[in-house]
């Protein structure tokens, strides 16, 4: 399988150029069942399995759902702080560290995905009660200076949901 294949099994992330209210109902809807979808298909994988790699040199599906955790609770964040103040500038994170760090690599896998579930279900409350306005609201991200606002964010956490849960279902698949 090609590479490109294996790193974006849905392809990349496509924002709409018209963001509909539709759109932004069906990807909160994705967010909040992104943790039962994990559990659904890490359940009863042995230690052996949660090491399985979605592909050559990628993260093991350990490492992947540790990251969504990492990445989720920075969105969760970026979105707080937009709605509380004036474009605010982000901070970055090194994933490729923090995908290496004990919490990652030996805290137990039932358990951060338990601290998922939580997290997705304040995370939906937020975004459940945001009207139109506040969708609009921005931050910064400093790597590109790129303004980036919360439909746009919503829009990219519903694709990356979807996109680490398909490197989860492709490393039971092909077992890098």
């Amino acid at each position: 399988m090609h590479i490109e294949k294996l790193k974006y099994p849905i392809g990349k992330c496509v924002i709409p150029k018209n963001i509909t209210e539709d759109h932004i109902n069906k990807w909160i809807d994705s967010i909040a069942s992104f943790p039962i979808n994990v559990s659904k298909e890490i359940n009863n994988l042995t230690p052996t399995e949660l090491q399985y790699k979605y592909r050559p040199k990628g993260w093991n599906i350990k490492q992947v759902v540790a990251h969504c955790l990492d990445s989720h609770i920075n969105s969760f964040i970026r979105f707080k702080l937009a709605l509380t103040e004036d474009n605010p500038v982000i901070k970055p994170y090194n994933e490729t560290e923090w995908a290496n760090l004990e919490d990652t690599l030996t805290y137990p896998i039932n358990d951060i995905v338990i601290e998922l579930s939580y997290l997705h279900r304040r995370w939906v409350f937020l975004l459940k009660s945001m009207d139109k306005k506040d969708f609009n609201k921005t931050f910064i991200h400093p790597e590109n200076n790129n303004v980036i606002n919360l439909k746009e964010n919503l829009c990219i956490y519903a694709w990356h949901c979807t996109h680490h849960l398909y490197h989860i279902i492709n490393a039971k698949k092909y077992k890098f």
